[in-house]
């Protein structure tokens, strides 16, 4: 009896002693990175592959996301600014809330369920098949060859998803501003013009490329390190997309936080 309450209250201090040792381990993992980055760009190839299956493969679901997320948030805007007469502000909080904050959680979001999720599944399938062993007994650098080409390619993708879920939001935004709500088109974009700031769509876009690295090292790392057969495989796809997903917000907060420190 005593040995079983013993079990509970000191098995929270143990998993929370193995979180920081793994949070360790991925930091080192890390930095060993690092010193790989430029020669990563000499399989170029290999990063425009993975351009393409990470950033291409998410279009059509960033795409519905943004659309059907521009319109929701114009509907309920409406709704707010209706009952002061100030509806004209709706088409500037659109753009303010997509482009410096939605787009790029959205999209990190969309791409770390259709991409990341894939990319653990892939390294782990490699790992434990003992195809990256076989990649590093042939002398190849498995962390050259296999990881650095997609985060790389991560980084690159989703800035410019984030760029078309902004324009595909604001664009439904809009849409149903003024086709369905009955907003004053031109007064719309007036505000909109007046308001709006190009510092907003770069605030998102430094921010998909903070999250594109986050989630893009997460889910490579997982992945690459993962064990135990099929089963293995599962859990790691399932601890990259709960991880990513959890770090996206606690980064977001952060990075938000300097952004209005600086003033920006």
């Amino acid at each position: 009896m005593v040995e079983t309450l013993l079990g509970y209250i000191g098995r929270p201090f143990v998993r929370f002693y193995e979180t920081i040792e793994q949070f360790g381990l991925f930091i080192l993992f890390q930095m060993k990175l690092f010193k790989l980055y430029h020669l990563a760009f000499r399989r170029y190839k290999i990063v425009l592959t993975q351009i393409d299956v990470i950033g291409m493969g998410c279009m059509g679901v960033i795409t519905l996301t943004a659309l059907f997320t521009g319109m929701v948030l114009a509907i309920q805007l409406y709704n707010g600014f209706h009952q002061f007469g100030a509806e004209s502000f709706v088409g500037y909080t659109v753009f303010f809330s997509i482009t410096r904050e939605l787009g790029p959680v959205f999209a990190s979001l969309m791409l770390i369920s259709r991409s990341i999720s894939a990319m653990a599944a892939e390294l782990g399938t490699m790992r434990v098949s003992e195809q990256i062993d076989a990649i590093d007994i042939l002398g190849v650098n498995s962390k050259e060859y296999l990881i650095t080409p997609r985060i790389i390619a991560t980084v690159i993708s989703l800035p410019l998803l984030v760029i078309w879920f902004d324009f595909i939001a604001i664009g439904s935004a809009y849409f149903i501003s003024t086709q369905v709500l009955g907003i004053n088109p031109i007064a719309y974009q007036e505000t909109l013009l007046r308001l709006g700031d190009f510092d907003d769509i770069m605030t998102g876009v430094i921010k998909a490329a903070v999250f594109g690295f986050i989630v893009s090292s997460i889910g490579s790392y997982i992945g690459y390190h993962t064990s135990g057969g099929a089963r293995g495989v599962g859990q790691s796809t399932i601890y990259a997309v709960v991880y990513s997903a959890v770090s996206i917000f606690i980064a977001n907060y952060f990075i938000s936080s300097l952004f209005l420190y600086l003033d920006w």
